[in-house]
């Protein structure tokens, strides 16, 4: 077979097809018959996952803006209530003397 020595580079994925009777090398690999019909269908597939995909990031995005705007409020309100917590015990050290 064909060996470094042979002058020939790797091809890029999608140049060749599998090994004659065997399987596809990859699982978007195209047998050498596919029919442009068979190419269209595939393509619309993709795109399809493609857009899919995209409404799912876009939906993750909002959950994450979500979360952020939480985790604000949350980290807000432990300032306040240590604040707080600060103050009353800044208190009671006066009124006992401490």
């Amino acid at each position: 077979g064909p060996g470094p020595a042979s002058g020939r580079l790797p091809a890029a994925a999608g140049d060749e097809g599998p090994v004659e009777g065997g399987p596809p090398d990859h699982s978007y690999s195209l047998s050498s018959g596919t029919t442009s019909e068979e190419l269209l269908r595939k393509l619309n597939e993709q795109r399809d996952i493609i857009a899919l995909l995209e409404v799912k990031m876009k939906e993750m995005k909002g959950s994450i803006r979500r979360l952020r705007l939480a985790e604000a409020q949350l980290r807000e309100e432990i300032r306040e209530k240590d604040r707080l917590l600060h103050a009353a015990s800044a208190g009671t050290r006066k009124r006992h003397g401490l």
